[in-house]
């Protein structure tokens, strides 16, 4: 009888210890002041034991974490409180949306739909600033795109020296289905004084920190049937002076964006007149390859589902490019339903119609997307994308279209990520030879990765509204653009040794090799580039490395790098350059990186140095300058030394309301900018902006300038 007890009990026991963690149902709405002081917390279960992540990710934490969860029905409740061994607090940014990388914070991931698919991000920092971003897939894994935001609310509070984190998520800025009681969760805690990850789950650090594979298992009880909130409505008003070569232009523009929830899990956004005065000025680079630099997207149109658009094809063959659409002609209404339309299955509807101007006729864009969980490792993707020219409310026999299939695999051990495209192209004007392959594999263990792939892009796979810049080539001889398909192969490996009882050493990598050769399409060798890079990395995250690139090539086209008239000739050309650099610790008040570089170009030589500079006035301002050069010497075509120098000051007047000047000189450009604007969030997500900018060359000459006013305020019914 003695042993049937214990069976009985053990059985219990592992049953009880298998089941999922519970988010429970509680009709208890709470204030958030960052106090957890309401009696409905000391009814909710405990999730601690966090994990080390880095600087090592061998054992539990020494400093633990508390966390709790429940909802209302309406809102997402979670506290937390980190059990700190100093009161100190320290950030880098009081912005929303910076990244939290160098801030103490508290972080948490949700996959609503527990298919490691895609998921959101929220963070608050110790003085209540918020991130929020998408998680997405990418072609080896995940990342974060952080122009997405959504209204929640959170306060944080220091209670000796505890940090303590109060946060409420509304339901509707989630997208989940009644129908499925499994969340995927995954909590974090950033200590940027002891330069510390800990984590609710036991994740290497191999993989990327926020890979949804690796989230826990909660069951939701009782689940929302439906969300209060259907509308969200934020009307603006823009008010924009320009002067360009001393014409003078004042443009009053109203707009509006709308967002419905038609389930749970499926949004509908619309926008009409949009404006986008307001988002950042990208960073420049110089460029010194012969193809175009790919730049993110920041219109909050577009970032809905993102992942489910932007992730077609591969990082350098990508049939959608959404910020194409809109880039030289003005959007004049633009409609998306993206979402889940089931627990497995997720569709994207977009269409964008754009103006017509003195140079580009009136287009229409229109983007249909479907995704299917096949099985637990395997996703298929199909879309279709087309490009046409509209008079009024007819289309024109002028058209590019995309249509392909992608296939995604993630293995049990989740150490190998698979991917195949397949995709043709449709034109008005040309066909055969319109086709797109791609097949590659990647393997991920604590200490080794590495990859293949090999693609072929046709002569006349055209993507009108994708990124695919190797397929053009740019004749600077005879001033012709060239278009010619090729073969390329790719291939990685890298491997680091982790240094866990050291006093001093945090890892080395003694190995990172990348191998990416191109291959015209009738075979011939094309270009072969290699990457070698090997690095220390200290207890502080502070780092020594080495970087050897080495490139063979097949010049056919001549290359104007100098921007002096005088072509590079083609011929075969071996250049090399090798890099040296040292990144101190990023915990500190001032940060810094240099490096200095050398080799050969085209036949000449290259020289070239940069420094980045980080000074942080905690928490009201943070100041970064960085300075690049590249000076190339190429004999009897002529010699230039580009500089690109960026300055940003942020000034922090609280969590709110924020001034940031961005000032930027690339001569490479020809372009002196200014940009400083002034930025108040007076509710959340409803702003005013006050935008100045300033263009000169790099003479000095003012080119263009202007002013902007935008506010919008946000409605949800």
């Amino acid at each position: 009888m003695k042993i049937i007890k214990v069976v009985v009990l053990f059985l219990v026991c592992l049953v009880g210890y298998t089941q999922n963690p519970s988010i429970p149902f509680k009709a208890v709405a709470i204030e958030i002041d960052g106090k957890l002081n309401e009696e409905v917390w000391k009814t909710i279960p405990t999730h601690t034991n966090f994990h080390n992540l880095l600087p090592t990710d061998e054992g539990l934490a020494k400093n633990q974490t508390e966390v709790k969860i429940y909802h209302d029905g309406e809102f997402l409740y979670i506290g937390a409180v980190y059990h700190d061994t100093t009161s100190k607090q320290q950030v880098s940014s009081l912005k929303r949306d910076v990244s939290i990388g160098i801030s103490d914070a508290f972080v948490m991931v949700l996959d609503t739909q527990h298919q490691q698919q895609n998921g959101n991000l929220f963070a608050v920092n110790t003085y209540g600033t918020q991130v929020d971003a998408l998680v997405e897939r990418n072609e080896t894994g995940y990342g974060l795109n952080f122009s997405w935001s959504a209204v929640w609310r959170t306060k944080t509070s220091v209670i000796g020296n505890d940090k303590v984190y109060e946060i409420a998520i509304p339901f509707k800025a989630l997208n989940f289905d009644k129908e499925n009681t499994t969340f995927g969760v995954q909590f974090y805690v950033r200590d940027i004084k002891n330069n510390s990850w800990t984590i609710l789950t036991d994740l290497s650090r191999n993989y990327p920190t926020f890979d949804l594979r690796f989230t826990r298992a909660f069951t939701l009880e009782d689940v929302p049937e439906t969300i209060r909130s259907r509308f969200a409505v934020s009307p603006s008003v823009t008010l924009n002076y320009q002067n360009v070569d001393s014409d003078e232009e004042t443009m009053f523009r109203p707009s509006l964006d709308v967002q419905y929830n038609v389930s749970s899990s499926l949004k509908l956004d619309a926008t009409i007149n949009p404006d986008f005065s307001q988002i950042d000025v990208d960073q420049q680079v110089t460029n010194l390859s012969r193809f175009s630099v790919f730049f993110p997207e920041r219109r909050n149109f577009f970032l809905e589902n993102a992942d489910l658009f932007s992730n077609l094809g591969t990082s350098d063959v990508n049939p959608f490019y959404s910020r194409k659409i809109g880039a030289e002609n003005e959007i004049q209404f633009g409609l998306k339903l993206s979402g889940n339309i089931a627990q497995k299955t997720r569709v994207g509807v977009m269409n964008v119609q754009t103006d017509k101007n003195e140079k580009i006729n009136a287009q229409n864009y229109t983007v249909l997307v479907g995704e299917q969980q096949l099985l637990k490792q395997l996703s298929a993707t199909a879309f279709l994308i087309n490009r046409q020219e509209t008079a009024g409310f007819n289309f024109v026999d002028d058209y590019n279209r995309v249509t392909g299939v992608n296939l995604n695999f993630k293995s049990d051990n989740k150490k190998w990520i698979g991917l195949a495209n397949m995709a043709m192209s449709f034109n008005d004007d040309v066909s055969g030879k319109n086709k797109f392959f791609n097949v590659g594999i990647d393997y991920n263990d604590r200490g080794l990765q590495g990859g293949f792939s090999i693609k072929n892009v046709q002569d006349n796979y055209l993507t009108d509204v994708g990124f695919t810049p190797r397929l053009f080539t740019y004749d600077a001889i005879n001033d012709l653009l060239v278009r010619e398909g090729y073969y390329q192969t790719s291939s990685s490996l890298q491997y680091t040794k982790f240094y866990d009882e050291s006093k001093n050493l945090n890892s080395i990598r003694y190995v990172n090799y990348v191998n990416d050769t191109y291959f015209d399409i009738d075979g011939s060798l094309n270009q072969m580039s290699h990457f070698l890079n090997s690095a220390i990395f200290f207890k502080d995250f502070s780092a020594v490395y080495y970087v050897l690139n080495y490139d063979d090539i097949d010049l056919k086209y001549g290359f104007d790098i100098l921007g002096n008239g005088n072509a590079i000739s083609p011929d075969n050309y071996q250049n090399w350059n090798i890099k040296v650099g040292y990144n101190s610790a990023n915990n500190q008040q001032f940060r810094y990186r240099v490096n200095i570089q050398k080799g050969k170009f085209y036949g000449g030589d290259k020289i070239s140095g940069g420094v980045y500079l980080n000074y942080q006035l905690l928490p009201f301002a943070n100041l970064e300058l960085s300075h690049d050069v590249n000076s190339i010497d190429l004999h009897e075509l002529g010699k230039e030394v580009f500089h690109l120098n960026r300055f940003t000051g942020q000034i922090f007047f609280n969590n709110r309301l924020n001034w940031t000047t961005y000032v930027q000189y690339n001569n490479q450009r020809n372009n002196f900018n200014v940009n400083s604007r002034l930025q108040w969030e007076y509710k959340p997500l409803s702003y005013v902006y006050l935008v100045v900018t300033d263009n000169f060359d790099d003479n000095f000459n003012r080119t263009n300038w202007g002013v902007a006013f935008k506010m919008n305020y946000r409605f949800d019914f």
